[in-house]
């Protein structure tokens, strides 16, 4: 890896997204090192940072917002960090090469076929976003073009135009998105061409990419942190593996042939379906997953006094809730990998695991993305002793707030459900009078009145409909 190898980009002041751009990246890799070392000093050796060959056009999902000027030009680029103010890109160097061309080539039609830029502002205009995602393997193209409405003009002689000029893309999908939200993506796909999905391989696995999947953007780092973490699992082909927060069940099932049984917990129900076929794909039979959430179903194997012998966790940058941690030291696996991307979250979650009878043995940084603050660390723990004075900490489930732990999501989450897509706020209450009448089971005592006489307001009927949709979102019915 040569010293010498500096990025020069000449927006990297307006956009923001590289926030390490001026230093060479020798200096990234030694300022992330030290960033690492310092957070899990109290807690366990770190091993050198694992950087890349090329740290040039690694990410394999590339986003461009759409934007257009007075004359009627349409641009793509990305919002200059905390603002919606659209920063010209026509060529990044982190980003996929033929991904951008790609989206030049898409901005081109728009103005030959008329079709206007969304702006935020006016609420006026259809498209808002383009996103390509490219296969590191296989070489598989997927084009998503997200628009205001469930259209596009000219539909199939603007494919027919994309795929003329780019005839390597796989398949081509219409998002709808008619929200006002800061999030890229809607709920509905149109498939305009193609499967609708593009496959990738990954540590000799097969996966299947859909345009809402969670996939790793830098395949070639991926591997090298995957095959770090299953190192540090320790497997002799005889162990129960769970892989929580396990999305399309990449990590686990590229972990599969050397354990006995791998459960996977994802409480995404789209994701637990990819996690499925991806198992049936790559021909894996002793995988097994579940739409849940992985702090309760950990509580309910210790309940049922069923044996963990590894943990395989892979939080958000948030880290680890409060109640998983509980869960964790609960079920007391033998090992835990804790793959993570935001180190600050990882020494405070490691701070809670450690005081509760675990020790972490070794961690070791993999730069998932260079030229930006981020890096994802891999480390491993084993059950040991609480402290030198052997202080006992126990958790049992009447100490858990179990409010949390209702069937298919939790509560807030049903709440948040109902209210970004109805506008209807629904209480408690009426989430588990719903749940009763779907059969779901309801917490003991939950909810219930306080005598038979007593009388409880009952779920308006526009209320319940919207409880049921989140239910169905959900996968509880």
């Amino acid at each position: 890896m040569e010293k010498e190898i500096r990025f020069q980009c000449p927006v990297a002041s307006r956009c923001g997204g590289c926030q390490l751009g001026r230093m060479s990246y020798r200096e990234q890799l030694d300022a992330k090192q030290a960033w690492v070392n310092e957070l899990l000093r109290p807690y366990c050796r770190v091993e050198p940072m694992i950087g890349m060959e090329d740290p040039f056009h690694y990410r394999n999902k590339t986003h461009a917002v759409l934007a257009g000027d007075r004359r009627g030009n349409v641009f793509s680029g990305v919002y200059r960090r905390g603002t919606h103010e659209v920063v010209p890109v026509e060529h990044c160097l982190i980003e996929n090469e033929l991904a951008d061309r790609i989206i030049g080539t898409v901005c081109r039609l728009m103005r030959s076929f008329k079709i206007r830029p969304y702006r935020e502002d006016a609420r006026q205009g259809l498209l808002r976003h383009v996103l390509v995602r490219t296969a590191h393997v296989t070489g598989q193209v997927m084009v998503v073009l997200v628009s205001a409405k469930p259209l596009l003009p000219c539909k199939n002689d603007f494919v027919k135009a994309l795929l003329a000029a780019h005839p390597e893309i796989t398949t081509i999908v219409l998002n709808v998105n008619d929200r006002a939200t800061s999030m890229v993506l809607g709920k509905r796909d149109i498939v305009l061409y193609g499967p609708g999905t593009i496959e990738d391989e990954l540590c000799g696995r097969t996966f299947r990419i859909s345009p809402q999947s969670f996939y790793q953007v830098n395949a070639i780092q991926t591997e090298k942190l995957y095959r770090k973490a299953i190192e540090y699992a320790g497997l002799t082909g005889k162990e129960t593996l769970l892989d929580a927060y396990c999305g399309t069940g990449t990590i686990g099932l590229c972990a599969a042939d050397r354990c006995a049984k791998l459960i996977g917990v994802e409480l995404n129900p789209a994701a637990v379906c990819d996690a499925v076929h991806n198992a049936q794909r790559n021909g894996i039979e002793h995988a097994r997953f579940f739409c849940d959430d992985a702090g309760r179903f950990m509580l309910r194997m210790a309940a049922e006094k069923r044996p963990l012998d590894v943990l395989l966790m892979d939080p958000p940058r948030a880290g680890s809730d409060e109640n998983f941690l509980r869960a964790v030291c609960t079920l007391r696996p033998a090992r835990v990998v804790y793959i993570s991307c935001n180190p600050a979250t990882l020494a405070r979650d490691l701070k809670t695991l450690t005081a509760h009878g675990y020790r972490a043995l070794r961690a070791t940084p993999v730069d998932m993305f260079p030229c930006t603050e981020h890096v994802e660390t891999v480390v491993l723990l084993s059950k040991g002793e609480v402290d030198s004075k052997k202080i006992r900490v126990e958790f049992s489930l009447e100490d858990m707030d179990m409010s949390e732990f209702q069937d298919g999501a939790t509560y807030p989450q049903i709440k948040e459900y109902v209210l970004e897509h109805t506008g209807l706020k629904v209480s408690n209450l009426y989430i588990s009078q719903i749940k009763r009448k779907c059969g779901i089971e309801v917490g003991k005592n939950y909810n219930l009145p306080k005598s038979e006489d007593s009388r409880q307001p009952q779920c308006p009927q526009e209320k319940e409909k919207a409880i049921r949709e989140a239910f169905k979102y959900f996968g509880m019915i």
